[in-house]
């Protein structure tokens, strides 16, 4: 091959899947990519089965993913992607605080996790880092990992959300998204005495008596970090 022949190879754009449920979210990371001359959409799909279908038709470089997706769960494709695509690197944007789910992203498989409300000059960032093989995350969730490492068995959170099992924080996120027993248990593939047993178990680590308390405390956790979080992104620039 010729050195012309190798320089052309060398700058190859990487084929770049997104997965995410907001059309405007889409767009906008188009717009990001559009003038990076290493980078390029090859596709887009709104729900997990979707992203399935793309990757096994489009063999993307890299996977954009949120948490929040029509009819699933971001942590669930995760996982799922990570055991049939060892080797395709994942970064989670998502709106969602990433000192609650950034941790757990990386337990599931993902490469990395940066907010939605971070600079397009970050996220490019963050981008290169999981597709050259690298983990990203910012350097306070970076510190808070290190701390958590350093202290083996004794960190103790003040937060009681993390008391949760990966399991239990995905059926509070879809109860504050609104979705009923049935509706989580064909989602995660769950039986529906099985999602009674988890809610059962999420009242006791929040201290929580009944299952109206429950869906409230769902409802204004969730409602709660996705207008602090949008609002975020408006003052900071995530904008298509």
């Amino acid at each position: 091959m010729s050195q012309t022949g190798i320089s052309a190879a060398n700058r190859r754009a990487r084929r770049v899947l997104i997965v995410d449920d907001h059309p405007i979210v889409r767009q906008g990371l188009r717009r990001i990519m559009e003038n990076e001359e290493d980078l390029i959409v090859c596709g887009e799909a709104e729900t997990a089965r979707d992203a399935r279908i793309a990757i096994k038709e489009l063999n993307p470089d890299v996977m954009i993913a949120d948490i929040s997706l029509k009819q699933s769960d971001g942590i669930e494709l995760v996982r799922d992607v990570r055991a049939h695509y060892p080797q395709l690197p994942i970064l989670v944007l998502s709106m969602h605080d990433e000192t609650i789910y950034a941790e757990r992203m990386l337990s599931a498989g993902a490469n990395g996790y940066i907010m939605k409300q971070a600079a397009s000059e970050q996220f490019l960032v963050s981008l290169r880092r999981v597709l050259d093989g690298g983990i990203y995350v910012s350097e306070s969730v970076g510190n808070n990992m290190i701390q958590k490492f350093a202290a083996g068995g004794s960190y103790i959170s003040a937060n009681p959300i993390d008391r949760l099992s990966n399991r239990e924080l995905q059926i509070l996120h879809m109860i504050g998204k609104g979705m009923s027993t049935r509706e989580t248990a064909e989602s995660l593939n769950l039986s529906i005495k099985t999602v009674e047993s988890h809610r059962q178990r999420i009242k006791r680590k929040l201290n929580l008596n009944t299952g109206t308390q429950l869906v409230q405390y769902a409802v204004n956790w969730f409602t709660g970090r996705e207008s602090s979080t949008g609002s975020s992104a408006s003052r900071e620039g995530f904008n298509p």
